[in-house]
Order: C-alpha cells, then structure tokens, then sequence
C-alpha cells in the first residue's frame, strides 16, 4: 500500500484525486489549511508540514491559488519533501503556462521550474481548463444585461473528474517527467460555450464579443492554451452542464 499525500485535497481537483487513490486501497493524506490533522498553510509554511510529508511515498500537488503565493508554496513544499526523503511529486499545471503572459499562468510555469530543479522524481500533467472555470465565469457575467465574451477566443474544457483519474494513475507509476498535455474533446468558440451553458440554464442574453488589449489576449486568441491532438478528456462541456443542471432547466430571466 503506497502513502500518498494530496496537497489541495478539499478542493475541486484535490477532493477527487483523494477520492480515486482511496478507493484502488492507498493510504492518502490531504493537506489543506483546515483539514485535520493535516491542516497547513502551505505558503507559510510550519511545522505541521513536517508532519503531513513523513513517511510519505508521493506528493500530489494541488494547492493552488490566482491570489498569489504558489511559488513560496512549492518551495516549502520541496523543502519538506527533501527532508522526508519523499520519491515522486507529482504537480497538475496548465496548458500555456510557458506561452500566455497572465500572472497566475507565470506562478504556474515557475513552480514547474522549482520542481524539475528539486532533486525529487517529478512529474508534470498539464491540462486545459476545467468545464467548472467556464461555468463560475458565465454565472458571474450571467447576471449583466448583455454577456460579455473575448472576441475571437476558443477554450478547451475538460471535466475535472478526467483529470483526477489521469492524476491518480501518475502517483502510482513512476516519476515520469513531463507527460503529454491533456485536453478536452475539442476547441470551442467561447459563443458557442455561452449558447450551451444559456440553454442549459434557460437564460436568454445578448452576446457581445469584445477585444481586449495586450500580450495576454493575443495568445489566447493565438490558441496558446489549446492543446490539438491531445483531446484526452471524453466529457463535453454539454455532459457537465446536464449534471449540474439537470435537463429540465426553467427560463430564469
């Protein structure tokens, strides 16, 4: 039976890589800064942390924060699984990290670099964004008047669950290094998206496609976080919205 500690384990992501891990009979840990008796604060770090990676065979690093503070995370992080003596950690990123110049995209693409200069076995997945990103931003813009969307955007969704099960038989296997990216079933036009998720709701909305200035913009519309030929994940993002929705959705304004 192999530890595994999963940092982010109360999270989208996290909850079910534990949830997975459990269930095929490993012993799992979940780090989080409320869950006990792991409850740590990864970007102070502390002397729980100490605790939370002894005796552990895997790290799988999901804690993970658009605040800030990824970078101070890992690096303690690393500290503590150097001093453990920990085998393999294992660290979920994003497609494009290394090519859209947002802030959180470089937080990301750093601590992939503190990783594979650790000294630890490592492996990296990289995935596209998660069906569930999409929905949080459809229902914040849902409520003006008019949807608002980046003008000749495309995006990519996957359904986290995918990505657990993909996460969860990379902890089993060996340090692999950097793995082949994973993506959803296909790339989609963000109006395309938007119509699928007002069905699903039963909202009816104008849509505006809208330029945005600047590199960040540029590569997305470049496709720079797509990942063609790599469309690992099955679910689309009409499966997601039917299980959280459900099919009967009535109009709501």
């Amino acid at each position: 039976m192999t530890t595994i500690l999963v940092t982010g384990g109360t999270g989208t992501l996290g909850r079910l890589v534990a949830e997975r891990l459990r269930t095929d009979g490993h012993e799992v840990r979940v780090l989080s800064r409320h869950a006990q008796p792991y409850a740590v604060d990864l970007i102070r770090g502390g002397g729980g942390l100490g605790a939370a990676v002894a005796g552990v065979d895997t790290i799988v690093h999901c804690a993970s924060t658009p605040r800030g503070g990824d970078e101070k995370a890992a690096a303690h992080l690393i500290a503590a699984a150097r001093r453990a003596g920990v085998g393999h950690l294992v660290y979920i990123s994003i497609v494009g990290v290394d090519v859209v110049p947002l802030g959180y995209y470089k937080a990301k693409y750093a601590v992939e670099r503190q990783i594979e200069e650790s000294g630890l076995g490592w492996t990296i997945l990289r995935t596209t964004q998660f069906h569930d990103l999409l929905v949080q931003m459809f229902e914040a813009v849902g409520r003006l008047p008019v949807l608002p969307l980046p003008a000749g955007v495309s995006d990519q969704p996957i359904e986290v669950a995918e990505v657990a099960d993909r996460l969860a038989e990379l902890a089993l296997g060996a340090p692999a290094g950097r793995v082949e990216d994973m993506g959803g079933p296909r790339a989609r036009t963000f109006p395309d998206l938007a119509r699928a998720w007002l069905r699903a709701t039963g909202r009816r909305r104008p849509m505006l496609e809208v330029p945005v200035p600047g590199k960040a913009y540029r590569a997305l519309r470049s496709g720079g976080h797509l990942t063609p030929g790599n469309e690992g994940g099955k679910g689309t993002f009409e499966d997601h919205l039917a299980a959280r929705y459900g099919s009967g959705s009535s109009a709501r304004g």
